[in-house]
């Protein structure tokens, strides 16, 4: 199982550029500088007139996740073609690839160009491909690159005849790899059933311009929570995928393929869907898991249900996205405002949580009886309690949930030990 490569000088690159106006949060002596420069200043984030809001990234947690689902993948036989659509941080999928990842995972086109701008040599796109200028694209670019491997899902035979239909007039001699993708009733995309997505997959075998390549799908639209009721649901989907590409071997299908592809697996089930795709298979499966938010984890939604926080024996990820807001205001005694909004922190599976209070002396303590209750576009609305010591200039230290929403607000992100910026990473939304 050979993992993907990109461009190290096109990574190496972004270093290169110039800050200014455009990164939020940065000193103004920092304007003109390369990040790289900047980087090896090691600024500290209150004593060198970084302006807030600001997000951060703790390095030390960084690289336990990354080193940690690296490990985990690897002892149980999975590979791993982490979602890039969390964080669309090149330098990040650096160390992601050099950690042994198989692949690069991509949501839509537009992603795609990113991916492959830095030389990603190996994509699987998790969404259907019917767009006629990105099918041109991807056909150009699989032409113009011998290397580069790429596949992407279907879940209809209309939507195998379009792709076909395209392809035909675009790029006959090129074909393009494809997964069926199995969804269930209420889910999001993806067959409904496995009679479906058997169809599907006679459909893609029978395209002159497509290539069989095996079954994906997605369990996390399935369940939202680390119940019973929820894991045995996230159970009778992988039953029905193991079912479909089963189904898939018995009708021939299959034949003609080196390796299969099964993939699945989020950041909140993978514990299951590992177990799932690697039992023994009358093909040549390689089982591939698509997690992206394990990056950094959060301090919410993903802390309630990874599966490192209830499995015995290996140790959790660690929340590795934080933000700091100033208290701009605190017109009442149980109510203090904060310069953070949701143009600058995810809402969306759970507010921020108030967690340190750097004073306006430079000491930082845990911050309790305090809760964020809204967010306007900049401003987040804290309770407290009465006595809370928190005072107009004072700084608090956030922690974020789902950081898929967390990173699109940013384009330059300071990797922090402590307080001290070790590093910056560029975004590309």
């Amino acid at each position: 199982m050979q993992r993907a490569e990109l461009s190290l000088t096109a990574v190496s690159a972004i270093g290169d550029e110039r800050i200014d106006w455009r990164f939020k949060g940065l000193p103004a002596e920092t304007f003109g500088q390369t990040i790289r420069e900047t980087a090896a200043q090691r600024l500290d984030l209150f004593a060198d007139e970084f302006v807030g809001p600001l997000v951060v990234l703790d390095a030390d947690a960084l690289e336990h996740n990354l080193t940690t689902m690296a490990k985990w993948c690897e002892a149980h036989g999975v590979a791993l073609a982490p979602h890039g659509k969390t964080t669309m941080a090149p330098q990040l999928f650096r160390r992601q690839l050099e950690l042994g990842s198989w692949a690069i995972t991509a949501a839509n086109a537009s992603q795609l160009r990113v991916y492959r701008a830095f030389g990603v040599s190996r994509v699987l796109l998790a969404n259907q491909l019917l767009d006629p200028a990105a099918l041109r694209w991807v056909a150009a670019e699989l032409d113009h690159d011998p290397l580069f491997e790429f596949s992407c899902w279907a879940d209809s035979e209309a939507g195998i005849a379009l792709m076909s239909e395209t392809l035909q007039e675009i790029s006959p001699g090129r074909r393009i790899d494809v997964l069926v993708e199995l969804g269930a009733p209420g889910g999001r995309t993806g067959a409904r059933d496995v009679e479906t997505g058997l169809a599907v997959a006679r459909a893609v075998a029978q395209s002159p311009v497509l290539r069989l390549a095996g079954v994906a799908g997605y369990e996390g639209a399935l369940a939202h929570d680390a119940t019973e009721s929820s894991k045995s649901i996230v159970d009778r989907y992988l039953r029905d995928l193991r079912s479909l590409v089963l189904r898939m071997a018995d009708h021939g299908l299959l034949d003609d393929l080196d390796q299969v592809i099964v993939t699945a697996g989020g950041s909140a089930y993978f514990d299951q869907v590992a177990s799932a795709i690697t039992q023994p298979w009358p093909v040549p499966v390689l089982p591939v898991l698509r997690s992206g938010a394990y990056v950094t984890h959060d301090d919410g939604f993903y802390r309630g249900i990874s599966p490192f926080g209830r499995i015995r024996g290996v140790e959790p990820f660690r929340p590795a996205l934080h933000a700091w807001a100033q208290v701009t205001s605190r017109p009442q005694r149980d109510l203090a405002l904060l310069t953070l909004g949701k143009r600058d922190a995810s809402f969306d599976e759970g507010l921020p949580e108030p967690q340190r209070l750097r004073r306006r002396d430079g000491a930082t303590v845990p911050l309790g009886d305090a809760r964020i209750t809204a967010l306007n576009d900049q401003h987040a609305f804290m309770a407290l309690g009465v006595e809370a010591p928190v005072r107009v200039g004072d700084w608090v230290g956030l922690g974020l949930s789902h950081p898929c929403t967390v990173f699109d607000k940013w384009q330059l992100i300071p990797v922090v030990s402590g307080t001290t910026v070790v590093d910056l990473i560029r975004t590309y939304f």
